[in-house]
């Protein structure tokens, strides 16, 4: 008796939160089918099961059926709430979107003055482009290109031009303590010794310089050497399967600069992803965008636009041909490797991470046993052991899946 009044209680404290399912999406959009109805049920289980998780902190929750265009279930949809690297999510599908799956993000070389038998008077420039997967192959190739001039002697500078991206190297709400990236447009191998390396380069392939370094605008007039190129799927494969931080800040400039200002930066990033969100029949007003890997403090969603942003990128086969790719899969690779395992979501839940303190996310796509493609967002905050979040996030998708 005493364990029956207890259950009673607990779906009593459970209910109001529980009974926003219908109410913060609409009655009309929640299909009366017996298949829907039994995932509410068992999902409702779950959310008893993880009171002592949820009784302290804070759920955001959207479960969206892509076949049917029908919501399923939602807690909280609406609640702004930090995304973590779930944020990562809205600068790809935003950039696919704007940018195309055909980008590339690219460095390129320039020489201004004229070449002399083997001697180029004048300047050698690289034009920053914040590729991200710019390697020491790369760089040798920009060496190469020179010997091919027949050059062995450079006299004049080596200048760096820096000015797709403002001058700021950390993000917009980083915390000083974080393992942070540095930002800026020209990139060797992920770190900021791009024109130190470039000089060493040039000196054991026997170039001889008599040069200093400087960093300005690429002049008019500049000759064109030569370009070094990765594509978006190259980008977002380490980007999403790996969380890098350094990737995702590099897509989110990538829309800052395609606004045509020179040195653009989060003002301008942010202005292109609103136009999306406006785009969606929400208003972006109600959203802040601090950056492009989540890895700010301000960022503030909620899991009704990562999910509008999902069926957006799912109902457009140009986004989704190269977003769906690059999402960690559960128990096989990424982010997810570990988790899910042996379980009916195991190679099915394909879906982006994120944890931050306090934050823990989960937003992605699912098929479900029906056969019905499913999309959802879980955003879990004020959890001090992320652990316990991603536990629940399992049950949750697991349900989806079985």
């Amino acid at each position: 008796m005493k364990k029956y009044v207890l259950l009673l209680l607990i779906w009593a404290l459970t209910m109001p939160m529980m009974g926003q399912r219908a109410d913060t999406i609409g009655p009309d959009s929640l299909p009366p089918t017996p298949w829907p109805q039994s995932l509410r049920l068992r999902l409702d289980t779950v959310l008893m099961q993880q009171q002592p998780l949820l009784r302290t902190s804070e759920l955001g929750l959207l479960v969206w059926d892509l076949t049917a265009d029908s919501a399923l279930y939602a807690v909280n949809p609406h609640h702004i709430l930090r995304p973590a690297s779930t944020m990562k999510l809205v600068t790809s599908i935003t950039a696919l979107d704007r940018l195309g799956g055909a980008y590339q993000f690219s460095t390129s070389l320039y020489y201004k003055g004229t070449i002399d038998g083997n001697t180029l008077n004048g300047d050698v420039i690289c034009v920053g482009g914040m590729d991200p997967c710019f390697n020491i192959d790369d760089m040798h190739a920009f060496v190469e290109q020179l010997q091919r001039l027949g050059v062995d002697t450079i006299c004049g500078r080596l200048v760096a031009d820096k000015t797709m991206k403002d001058a700021d190297t950390l993000g917009w709400g980083w915390c000083w303590d974080d393992d942070n990236p540095v930002l800026t447009p020209l990139l060797l191998q992920g770190k900021d010794n791009f024109m130190e390396r470039f000089s060493i380069s040039l000196r054991a392939a026997g170039i001889t310089l008599q040069a200093t370094q400087a960093e300005e605008r690429l002049p008019a007039g500049a000759t064109f050497v030569c370009k070094r190129f990765h594509t978006m799927d190259q980008v977002l494969m380490r980007m999403m399967k790996e969380s890098d931080n350094l990737y995702a800040e590099s897509m989110f400039y990538q829309l800052a600069a395609i606004t045509g200002t020179k040195g653009a930066g989060v003002k301008q990033a942010r202005t292109v992803i609103w136009k999306l969100i406006d785009k969606l029949g929400l208003v972006s007003a109600d959203y802040k965008i601090a950056d492009g890997s989540g890895l700010s403090l301000y960022n503030y969603l909620s899991p009704e636009l990562e999910v509008r942003l999902l069926r957006y990128a799912w109902r457009n086969t140009n986004i989704q041909a190269h977003l769906l790719p690059s999402l960690p899969i559960a128990g096989q690779d990424g982010t997810l490797k570990k988790r899910m395992q042996k379980t009916a979501a195991a190679g099915n839940v394909h879906a982006k991470t994120g944890t931050v303190t306090g934050v823990s996310t989960l937003a992605g796509y699912c098929t479900a046993p029906n056969g019905h493609v499913l999309c959802f967002a879980i955003m879990n905050q004020g959890v001090l052991t992320a652990s316990r979040a991603r536990t629940f996030q399992d049950m949750v998708c697991i349900q989806l899946c079985q």
